[in-house]
């Protein structure tokens, strides 16, 4: 597929910046608080859906299998066809599914409009980093990219705050409808916003799209994502490994085939510029060992300890706030501690897991020692986060952007999976036991892991000097 459109590369630089990053942070929020939103209302999708075990967890890993398929595509696809067209598109997609999950009648339903509406959030959010990278430079773009970090982080944990508020508040009746259906105006006014606010940025004539790279990734990805999401529920039958199998080897058939076409996909050169690879490597782990710290802790608290998912959610709370907050300000830290604040932050929050692990393992709530470490942690990633994100894409140039949108975006999600699959996987085995050893074991775990991230954080900080 050819386009030949004459529009510039580069779109002009918008009259209102912030505010239309207001805009599309606003639309990853939405996006985001929906990975987690549903993890309070299963007993209630379950009671009115009459909804089997098995399709619970498809309508939770649902959006999550749905996201992946267009991960590495969506970003290039904003590229081809241009940033506000494909935001908007998938703000649409995203809201419309949103309204048919609230009405879903059945458990099919409500799975199938899971799915769809992931696939929307994965055209949607990595037009964000794309947009970021072509209206902001310097110090704005530290800026843009911290507000991006604290999205995140206050995303993932007040997901369940958010649903337990809404499911228990039965607003009209309608039990855990409205954590679907409150996207449906926001969705809304989201989209009508970036229509006046978010440039087009499409490309320049000639550009192709990479059908064979597409057809190779969108299976390659789902092939990975699926049995690590259904994996435990299902207790790893025989398929799950043969999926994962077939999954790399189509990934590395991915990376032959980018590798001899004119135009990719994936323009894998973009490894090669300094501080990219690094600050990847350095994503991966660290979000890897955050989403399986959420997962575990949280499931520590409701299964281990009884308390509720809106009680769950509220503990974990202060360190999402911290996290968000260091996040955001990281920038304002003397410019000489900038490329320390990556490896420091990790070590940092090592330190922190290994602190939660130790005030659990006795089987109480951790009192002070948990609330303390919480708050380190929050403090430590919240600075390594941020930093880190603006770090790997210093020396990314403009034309690179969609390249490097992908891939960032691509290693959040499944490390992210990765990291809940692993650790879930672990917790769950050990916690036959003793939730209390089991989660002591696992933070300890993610421990190690961060420290590994560590080593590739220092790496990305030499690169950045």
């Amino acid at each position: 597929m050819t386009l030949t459109t004459d529009a510039p590369a580069i779109p002009d630089r918008v009259a209102r910046p912030w505010f239309m990053l207001a805009v599309l942070l606003l639309g990853q929020f939405m996006a985001l608080l929906d990975v987690t939103v549903v993890n309070v209302a299963m007993t209630d999708i379950r009671t009115d859906l009459h909804a089997s075990g098995a399709a619970l967890q498809l309508v939770v890993s649902g959006y999550t299998v749905g996201y992946a398929m267009l991960l590495i595509t969506g970003a290039r696809l904003g590229e081809l066809f241009g940033r506000r067209r494909l935001f908007v598109t998938g703000v649409l997609a995203f809201t419309g599914c949103s309204l048919l999950c609230g009405f879903a009648p059945d458990p099919t339903t409500l799975i199938v409009a899971r799915i769809a509406q992931g696939a929307g959030s994965a055209l949607m959010m990595p037009q964000v980093i794309s947009v970021i990278q072509a209206q902001f430079s310097g110090p704005a773009r530290a800026r843009a990219l911290s507000a991006y970090t604290a999205v995140i982080s206050v995303a993932f944990v007040s997901g369940q705050v958010f649903g337990g508020v809404l499911v228990g508040a039965d607003l009209f009746g309608a039990g855990w409808r409205p954590i679907f259906l409150v996207n449906v105006p926001i969705g809304v006014l989201v989209a009508v916003l970036a229509l006046r606010l978010v440039p087009g940025g499409v490309a320049r004539a000639g550009r192709r799209l990479d059908l064979a790279g597409l057809a190779i990734a969108v299976p390659a990805v789902v092939l990975v994502v699926l049995p690590l999401v259904l994996g435990h529920e299902t207790g790893w039958p025989v398929w799950t490994f043969v999926s994962l199998a077939a999954g790399v080897l189509l990934a590395v058939l991915f990376v032959v085939v980018e590798r001899r076409v004119r135009d990719p996909l994936v323009d894998l050169r973009v490894l090669g510029i300094r501080g990219v690879a690094p600050g990847l490597a350095a994503l991966a782990t660290g979000v890897a060992s955050y989403g399986g710290f959420l997962f575990c802790v949280a499931l520590h608290l409701q299964a281990g300890l009884g308390e509720t998912a809106l009680a769950a959610g509220l503990t974990m709370a202060p360190g999402g706030i911290v996290f968000g907050v260091c996040g955001f300000f990281w920038h304002k830290l003397p410019g000489r501690v900038h490329a320390a604040l990556t490896p420091c932050g990790y070590a940092g929050s090592a330190i922190a897991y290994a602190l939660l692990g130790l005030s659990l393992k006795d089987g109480g709530n951790g009192g002070a020692l948990f609330f303390a470490a919480l708050v380190l942690f929050g403090l430590s990633m919240g600075l390594a986060f941020g930093s880190l994100m603006a770090h790997a894409l210093t020396h990314v140039p403009l034309e690179r952007a969609a390249d490097a949108s992908g891939l960032l975006t691509t290693t959040m999600q499944l490390g992210q999976v990765v990291g809940v699959a692993t650790f879930g996987s672990l917790f769950l085995t050990l916690a036959g036991t003793s939730s209390a050893g089991a989660i002591a074991t696992t933070l300890t775990w993610a421990a190690v892991l961060l420290l590994v991230g560590t080593g590739f954080a220092v790496v990305l900080a030499r690169a950045s000097r």
